[in-house]
């Protein structure tokens, strides 16, 4: 029997006694993904590339494993950065998602020696002139989490009127060469409102607040797999697989 085939059998049995969501945040950073590649006939199969995630968050690290595990094909290795213990903390000093996300893969590249794949997301409200933005994580300071977070949004926003209260998710990703080199990065965006109160038990960050456009439910009242279908790292990671697709499998 295949190694393939063997991981499938393993994460059916799992999935009968787990969520798919915590499935994922065990598997996560030891996860062997598979990309669709464009092969010639008669091409061999490449050895698996390796890519190091560049997050110590384990809801946005099975997020984004998820999203790679969706389809077959060439073998793609995800690592977390808990593989690579000695890598540094990256201090996000950009001023866009964008240059976040390239200073945190450069350096873990460069760190790990190996590819690396970083991601920098938040949420942009038009009513509080785009914040939280970059500073979507520590919104309410230096101790900041998600309930700190969702709360200070939904204070700023208390007398917001319900058509008034357009929002955005955005995302931009970053693909680094193992000598830090920036390959290319890539950026999605879902538009929705922010609602009065949190629903959901699902996601992380300001999942609970965020219904799509479109929808009546939030982020954390979806799947996994729908929130994935429509999110903005959704979007951002599909446009990364079709790039390797095209690369065959080894990005330059």
């Amino acid at each position: 029997m295949t190694y393939e085939k063997k991981l499938y059998k393993l994460i059916t049995y799992i999935r009968k006694w787990s969520s798919p969501a915590s499935l994922f945040a065990v598997l996560a950073p030891h996860v062997l993904c598979y990309i669709p590649m464009q092969e010639s006939q008669g091409q061999k199969r490449q050895e698996s590339l390796k890519i190091v995630l560049a997050t110590r968050n384990k809801k946005k690290l099975a997020e984004l494993s998820r999203v790679f595990l969706a389809g077959g094909g060439q073998a793609v290795e995800l690592l977390g950065l808990d593989a690579f213990p000695g890598t540094p903390e990256v201090e996000e000093t950009g001023a866009t998602f964008e240059e976040n996300a390239v200073l945190k893969a450069s350096q873990v590249a460069r760190s790990t020696g190996h590819y690396a794949l970083a991601d920098d997301s938040g949420l942009e409200v038009d009513a509080l002139g785009g914040a939280p933005g970059v500073l979507s994580a520590r919104y309410s300071g230096a101790l900041a989490d998600d309930k700190k977070n969702l709360e200070k949004l939904l204070l700023e926003m208390k007398h917001v009127p319900e058509d008034k209260r357009t929002a955005r998710f955005r995302a931009v990703i970053a693909l680094a060469a193992p000598d830090g080199s920036i390959i290319r990065t890539f950026s999605g965006a879902v538009e929705g409102t922010i609602g009065f109160s949190p629903a959901g038990k699902t996601g992380f960050g300001y999942d609970p607040v965020f219904y799509p456009l479109g929808h009546n439910r939030t982020f954390a009242q979806m799947t996994p797999e729908e929130k994935d279908s429509m999110s903005h790292r959704g979007r951002a990671l599909e446009k990364l697989k079709e790039y390797l697709s095209q690369a065959g499998g080894r990005p330059s």
